[in-house]
């Protein structure tokens, strides 16, 4: 929160804003997800001093799916798992392998 009063989130377009009202949910701008205020992960990353540069909150999860963010797969397994079964999948030519992009 800044000293004005308002919370500076990020918007569907990526870009980030103010708000009178706070963040539901967090992320990270450079992994490009996001999850609950809560999560451990995240939680830990910022003990170990970490994440906190490249923290970014959401009103919504709308609004982080919009502005291009994935959910995190430890505080919010089964929505990732949806997400990433929704990836193309990559054939590897020389070997042949199939992963996910």
């Amino acid at each position: 929160m800044t000293q004005s009063g308002t919370f500076t989130l990020i918007g569907r377009n990526g870009q980030s804003y103010q708000s009178l009202m706070p963040g539901t949910l967090g992320g990270h701008r450079r992994n490009k997800l996001y999850g609950r205020l809560d999560c451990r992960a995240a939680l830990h990353a910022i003990a170990c001093g970490g994440y906190i540069k490249h923290r970014v909150f959401f009103l919504d999860e709308a609004t982080a799916i919009a502005a291009g963010y994935r959910p995190c797969a430890v505080c919010l397994p089964e929505k990732y798992a949806a997400w990433k079964a929704s990836q193309p999948v990559q054939v590897t030519e020389k070997t042949g392998e199939r992963t996910r992009s």
